[in-house]
């Protein structure tokens, strides 16, 4: 039963048996309440959380709460690879526009190839709000995988005619974004410069 628990905690990313061990005897520690509370929280977050349709980020309905906030920018599209990105980026407090989110970057090692992202759909949003006034950001990794889908992107949109940004490289090059500062990521959306493919 122990060692169940330790392999099923030791299957999380960043994990290995040693911590699964002192996890599981941490459950076992914990009043049975607080146990199925947390276990209860992981069913619900797998049974009942879905995508947003418009932006393609985890929710709780149809659409996120950040598409739904009227007060948000909707012409101005933050482009990310996943939803950790965008929590990056919302903890800055500098952006006020909604997000795209990629579900990965283009990368034939790792067998990602454009249809397995969601391009089709920000092409799609993009082609329903054409012109000038509308911003896409591509806020991607600047290593060579995040730069070729930010190229691919830019050639699916540029016949919108709309203004294409990226992000100011106080990123340095390679770095992820999940693992940026939140000064430097904030000024780097805040900085942001026309991508030049």
């Amino acid at each position: 039963m122990l060692e169940d628990a330790v392999d099923a905690i030791a299957s999380l990313p960043g994990v290995g048996q040693r911590s699964a061990l002192r996890l599981a005897l941490h459950l076992l520690r914990q009043p049975a309440e607080n146990v199925h509370h947390f276990t209860g929280a992981i069913d619900r977050l797998r049974d009942e959380a879905c995508y947003c349709h418009t932006c393609m980020m985890i929710a709780d309905g149809p659409q996120c709460s950040i598409c739904a906030d009227r007060s948000r920018d909707s012409r101005t599209i933050c482009v990310v690879e996943n939803v950790r990105d965008v929590m990056s980026i919302e903890n800055t407090g500098q952006y006020h526009g909604v997000y795209h989110v990629l579900g990965g970057i283009i990368s034939p090692i790792n067998g990602m190839g454009p249809s397995d992202l969601s391009i089709r759909q920000l092409v799609e949003r993009v082609s329903a709000m054409e012109g000038p006034q509308t911003e896409v950001i591509l806020a991607l990794s600047g290593d060579v995988e995040g730069e070729t889908t930010s190229f691919y992107i830019y050639r699916q949109i540029a016949p919108y005619g709309v203004k294409v940004s990226t992000l100011a490289r106080g990123l340095g090059f390679g770095d992820d974004l999940e693992y940026a500062d939140e000064l430097t990521l904030g000024r780097s959306i805040a900085n942001r410069q026309i991508f030049k493919p």
